[in-house]
């Protein structure tokens, strides 16, 4: 049968080598095609503004937004709603001809001066993935690609909270316009992809900065994981200023809020534990939210990724906002530094029971890394002490596949004289495990969301200064983590661009990553897969 669509950018995509007729996500084969296309004319777009730079020519700050935002839609399990992707392409269309008019044209790619006319489906098939015939140049295309979605988010949070770095925007900008270069060789392709795992690491920076200064420093907190009697609006997603403004507007109305997945971090920030309606954190990783969703009974706020195709019988009480969309669910507008008006969903609770229990007790998390740094001195002692072995982060992604439950294996097989860094909703494989503390220190510190995947990176290069290493290698850390989505990528490429190596992936190599490329990575950097929990804890700790 003919392919209905070609989509490979996540790790369950279908046999590990890619979605043809639909998307294990749930994305449609024309949704796809709109991605595809959007994907097309922002790289188009990205040429013109790249070109214009070099020309000295300075780009309004809403056009690397609107970039950021087209990137961070077509994310995995962000928006399936192909209207409201149109609407992005046209307006994309419109500003890159608004600028097309400021720039010499003759050396500019196809993407660039494509006008929007004639079929898009059919001109959508002319630029997806397969249009690169090579397949090393196709890996490094799409390892760079990912990567920058996954960059993209990073800065549309940044953005959010009104924090912009230009330097980050316009390398994303001639980092996807060199990816419609068909001069570039496999070894320009592999500079310019550890380039973006630095600027990965920068983006990544610019996002703690903002987080931290508008809400502070993350610190230890035990979470609630029971529910309230009150009427509730579950928040998921990660973007923390949605929360913000959601808190906002229900003050006093009667209506609790409780977070959902990756928004479980918001609770270790000082400026949300202010508000006395903000109860706990309400079920698990992305993946199971059918089930919890039914049973929260009160409206979800998507925030971003992280949909799941929703049942009827929730369907009408899911809102989006920001990149993330579903058609059939209401939307609530607002662009960045504009007030969202979620008086809708306090609305719609009111008149919900409130959320059925799913567990109860506490959940301790808050170790990102001012936290971290602040127990130091303990850590460094326990380290030198013997009482601590090794740290293994174990940050990433979670996901629905039964290969996953590997991660809980492995948590519960770590020595005790191990501590568990993590970050990113793969922590729910083995955050409500009892694995005690050494000394104190809990044997989970939890950095945070897969935003805050900074925090690790941060507290690995603290531990080298501390210890005098000249190799970040050298210090008493190993690296499984899991991946899913295009955040991973960009996390991924950082910790190559900081000289990271040996990091064990899985549950599944990138199936993006051609035989060559992956060998590249293998013998460059040491990147390995899992095998069994027995194996990889014998290698990796020896």
């Amino acid at each position: 049968m003919e392919s209905q669509m070609f989509c490979y950018q996540c790790q369950e995509t279908a046999g590990c080598t890619g979605c043809t007729r639909v998307g294990v996500c749930g994305k449609t084969p024309d949704v796809a095609a709109m991605q595809d296309l959007l994907v097309y004319v922002t790289k188009g777009l990205s040429a013109v503004t790249t070109a214009l730079r070099q020309a000295g020519k300075d780009i309004d700050p809403a056009v690397n937004h609107l970039i950021t935002l087209n990137l961070f839609t077509t994310i995995t399990n962000a928006n399936f709603d192909k209207a409201a992707i149109e609407d992005r392409i046209r307006a994309t269309l419109a500003e890159k001809e608004q600028l097309l008019s400021l720039a010499d044209r003759t050396s500019l790619p196809a993407a660039a001066l494509w006008d929007g006319a004639g079929d898009w489906a059919e001109k959508a098939k002319t630029v997806g993935v397969l249009s690169t015939k090579n397949e090393d140049i196709r890996s490094l295309r799409e390892l760079i690609t990912y990567g920058l979605k996954g960059l993209s988010a990073y800065s549309k949070h940044a953005n959010a909270l009104l924090r912009d770095d230009g330097q980050v925007d316009a390398f994303l900008q001639r980092a996807l316009a060199a990816t419609l270069d068909d001069s570039l060789t496999v070894e320009d392709l592999v500079a310019l992809t550890l380039e973006t795992g630095k600027y990965g690491v920068r983006g990544m920076a610019l996002l703690d900065q903002a987080n931290t200064e508008t809400y502070g420093n993350p610190r230890i907190t035990r979470v609630k994981l029971g529910v309230g009697k009150n009427p509730g609006i579950l928040v998921s997603g990660h973007d923390l200023r949605d929360l913000e403004q959601l808190l906002e507007q229900t003050q006093g109305t009667g209506v609790d809020v409780y977070t959902h997945s990756e928004m479980l971090p918001a609770h270790y920030y000082p400026a949300f534990q202010k508000y006395p309606n903000f109860v706990g954190n309400y079920g698990n990783a992305w993946w199971k939210q059918k089930e919890e969703f039914e049973a929260f009974n009160g409206p979800i706020l998507m925030t971003t990724n992280c949909i799941v195709p929703p049942k009827d019988s929730y369907k009408d009480r899911l809102y989006t906002t920001g990149a993330a969309g579903y058609p059939g669910c209401k939307h609530i507008p607002g662009e960045i530094g504009q007030q969202k008006d979620f008086s809708a969903l306090i609305a719609h609770a009111k008149k919900c029971p409130p959320p059925q229990a799913l567990e109860t007790g506490e959940i301790v998390g808050g170790f990102a890394h001012a936290q971290v740094l602040a127990l130091a001195d303990r850590i460094v002692e326990a380290v030198k002490s013997g009482a601590i072995r090794k740290f293994v982060v174990m940050a990433g992604c979670d996901g629905r596949a039964k290969s996953r439950d590997y991660y809980t294996e492995f948590a519960k097989a770590l020595p005790q004289d191990t501590v568990i860094l993590t970050a990113g909703c793969a922590k729910y494989k083995y955050n409500k495990l009892n694995l005690g503390d050494i000394g104190g220190i809990p044997r989970v510190l939890d950095a945070g969301q897969c935003n805050d995947s900074y925090s690790l990176a941060v507290i690995a290069l603290k531990l080298q200064e501390v210890f005098g290493l000249a190799d970040i290698n050298d210090l008493p850390i190993v690296y499984n983590i899991a991946w899913y989505e295009q955040k991973a990528v960009i996390v991924l490429l950082a910790l190559l661009s900081l000289g990271v190596k040996h990091i064990h992936l899985g549950p599944t190599l990138p199936a993006f990553l051609s035989p060559n490329v992956a060998k590249v990575l293998v013998e460059q950097f040491g990147i390995g897969g899992i095998t069994t929990v027995e194996e990889d804890l014998a290698r990796m700790l020896g």
